[in-house]
């Protein structure tokens, strides 16, 4: 390589390398938005303030999902243009793998609290 040609290209800070990069607004705003999501959670757990056990599993499930698709986009930079499509895939299977692993978990406590608790332990009766 010449050094023309090295020296020509080594003030080119500024080119498109295929990754995606943020700002300081950016990072503040995912920081905010997982903060919010945190903390709606949290409350509706701690006021009871929806009818059911069963809602407020899935209001929170819901969250969870959010949370990490907003902490995928804001600090781990995914997006539809970088990589070549490649982020988009890596963010369709996190999607699925926590949505399986959320109704397997639930799942796997329902069992456990049917089968471990014997209903006349839990009722008094003998």
């Amino acid at each position: 390589m010449s050094t023309d040609t090295h020296a020509a290209g080594a003030h080119d800070h500024h080119h498109d390398d295929g990754h995606a990069h943020s700002t300081f607004s950016g990072y503040m705003l995912g920081f905010v938005l997982s903060v919010v999501l945190t903390a709606i959670p949290f409350w509706l757990v701690m006021s009871g303030t929806l009818p059911s056990k069963q809602i407020t599993a899935l209001v929170i499930m819901a969250f969870a999902v959010v949370q990490i698709v907003v902490h995928m986009i804001y600090f781990l930079h995914m997006n539809t243009k970088s990589e070549n499509g490649w982020s988009m895939m890596a963010l369709i299977f996190t999607i699925v793998m926590v949505v399986i692993a959320l109704s397997g978990s639930l799942w796997v406590m329902n069992h456990l609290n049917s089968n471990m608790m014997p209903i006349h332990e839990m009722t008094g009766m003998k």
